[in-house]
């Protein structure tokens, strides 16, 4: 499409996918939306981003990001026929994190129909240099239908710029105001018997929104949550995942095991050592679901058989008992329908109550795989610090891939099988 031309949008579930190559030197990438009306959000929550992921409505859904071979594509998952009548228009916009998007190759969006997997629309880098963020395209109603018209507004305020041209509140650091002592009377006021009631309190303004977020990479790997402020509250960990390619066994073309069918069924687990010097394991695998306000403060939420749940797996971490972990491992198992993780695309988020979301792809697998470990929290003395792993390990013949985990990380369990 060429800039400023529109086209009708024949399907309500859509994919929107904002994608480019990636290399050295070339900055991240945001996907975002905003729900407009009369050019405005209602609410900061009518912005869907990396840190605020589902409209309330269910109609927009930010699913993460993918990497394919040095492709990058960004997500989001749009069902027009939930959008509120009184939205008019859905901005599709883009932020570069850490560089202009002058230096983002091949960059483009594409409307897909989500059921068919076929293009509605596409368009590619509109010319950009120093800008930082882009609206690249909109949705918007023509007598009672959607079209979709390619935009190419390009801001060199960033995210911050463009959410609060919107209206969306954002978060900045405030400046402590300077403390002065009161003055005093001018003379005692007389005593009265007469009380008045106080004034209500003002009610609180809504939270602003956090644009902050830190990526893991190879190259910066860790981050601390005591210095992201992220210590308390619970700390949610996220996994999802998507199969690009399936196989009926090795690749021919690759030379590795792939997805063998669609019933896909991964599990996120964990394996935790306590200060009081207790090890154990949270999984789906023995109905070890863990618990959240007693040992080991570690809670799977449920577990996703098929893959097809939009949230993927999620642990859940009572930073609250902060003090009573000395390490956890997070990490995730095929239980069935794939015989390593080759072309299983995934994302690792892990979302703290408080502080910044901690992010990472995994890397290409090509070894044949059933267990990877993902990230490692370790409380320092004071100081608890997330380590991506990103590790694919292989067991030998007739080792469980749990085991595989324990001995590669030194936790000295024993262990016996277990059943779903």
């Amino acid at each position: 499409m060429l800039k400023g031309s529109n086209t009708p949008v024949p399907a309500a579930a859509l994919r929107v996918e904002l994608g480019w190559r990636t290399g050295p030197g070339v900055p991240d990438a945001d996907a975002s939306a905003l729900l407009l009306v009369s050019g405005k959000v209602r609410s900061d929550a009518d912005f869907v981003f990396y840190n605020q992921p589902a409209h309330s409505s269910g109609a927009i859904r930010h699913e993460g990001k993918r990497n394919t071979g040095g492709r990058v594509t960004d997500t989001l998952l749009v069902d027009l026929a939930r959008v509120e009548p009184a939205i008019e228009t859905i901005v599709l916009a883009a932020s570069a994190d850490g560089g202009a998007f002058g230096q983002v190759p091949d960059l483009y969006i594409e409307v897909q129909d989500a059921a068919q997997g076929t293009p509605v629309a596409r368009f590619d880098n509109p010319g950009a240099t120093t800008e930082t963020a882009f609206v690249l395209g909109e949705f918007y109603r023509r007598q009672g239908a959607w079209k979709f018209r390619a935009v190419g507004q390009g801001y060199s305020s960033g995210l911050e710029g463009l959410a609060t041209d919107y209206g969306i509140t954002v978060d900045e650091p405030q400046q402590a105001a300077p403390v002065t002592a009161p003055a005093p009377p001018a003379h005692t006021p007389p005593t009265t018997t007469t009380q008045q009631a106080a004034p209500p309190p003002p009610a609180e303004p809504p939270a602003p929104v956090r644009l902050t977020k830190v990526t893991l990479t190879k190259a910066a790997p860790s981050v601390s949550l005591t210095k992201q402020g992220g210590t308390s509250g619970a700390l949610h960990v996220n996994l999802n995942w998507e199969v690009r390619k399936q196989f009926s066994g090795w690749s021919s073309k690759f030379g590795r095991p792939a997805a063998l069918h669609s019933d896909l069924d991964l599990d996120l687990c964990a394996l935790f050592e306590l200060t009081d010097g207790s090890k154990g394991v949270v999984q789906a695998l023995g109905n070890t679901f863990g618990a959240l306000h007693q040992p080991p403060y570690i809670h799977l939420d449920g577990d996703d058989r098929t893959g097809a749940v939009a949230a993927g797996e999620n642990l859940t971490v009572n930073l609250d008992h902060k003090n009573a972990f000395r390490r956890i491992l997070v990490f995730v198992t095929i239980y069935e329908g794939a015989r390593s993780f080759a072309d299983l695309h995934a994302t690792v988020t892990l979302q703290p109550q408080y502080g910044a979301p901690i992010e990472f792809s995994l890397d290409e697998c090509t070894v044949p795989s059933p267990v990877c470990a993902l990230a490692l929290i370790t409380n320092t003395g004071g100081d608890l610090v997330v380590q991506r792993e990103a590790r694919y390990l292989v067991p030998e013949r007739g080792v469980s891939p749990q085991r595989t985990v324990d001995q590669a990380y030194g936790w000295g369990m024993n262990w016996t099988p277990g059943r779903k």
